[in-house]
């Protein structure tokens, strides 16, 4: 797979807590890094109401073409993890993840996106972005 990742993106922006609030993301989206990171903000920890990225969840996302007869179809792969190991919510995530994948260009999520969960390195606080920790008043 020839792929192209961004670790860590600019946590600059905003912590988009309500999905109303960040920009549509319009169908038939081409598949790109930052895009994948677009759609990613859109999924909200339930428990925290905080996206995932400016939670510092999402580790790396690589995007690269499929090798084989359909080398315009796009893979994606997901390095996340939780807020802790013990997360009661660990199992919804990989579904939440993928939902907001949809609106990718020719990007089946179910079968082209692999989400990888790790806790290594550990999730800690520090992880999460100035904007998300306003609002979490920390």
């Amino acid at each position: 797979m020839a792929s192209s990742s961004l670790a860590h993106p600019d946590r600059s922006r905003s912590a988009g807590t309500n999905p109303d609030q960040t920009s549509p993301t319009p169908l038939s989206q081409p598949v790109t890094v930052e895009a994948v990171y677009d759609c990613l903000r859109r999924v909200i920890d339930p428990e925290l109401n905080i996206d995932v990225v400016s939670l510092g969840l999402i580790y790396e996302v690589k995007v690269g073409l499929k090798s084989g007869p359909d080398s315009t179809s796009h893979q994606v792969r997901i390095v996340m993890t939780l807020t802790t190991p013990g997360c009661p919510l660990a199992g919804v995530f990989d579904s939440l993840v993928k939902d907001q994948l949809q609106p990718l260009a020719g990007l089946d999520p179910d079968r082209d996106v692999t989400i990888e969960l790790t806790f290594d390195p550990p999730w800690v606080a520090d992880m999460i972005s100035a904007e998300a920790r306003a609002e979490l008043g920390l």
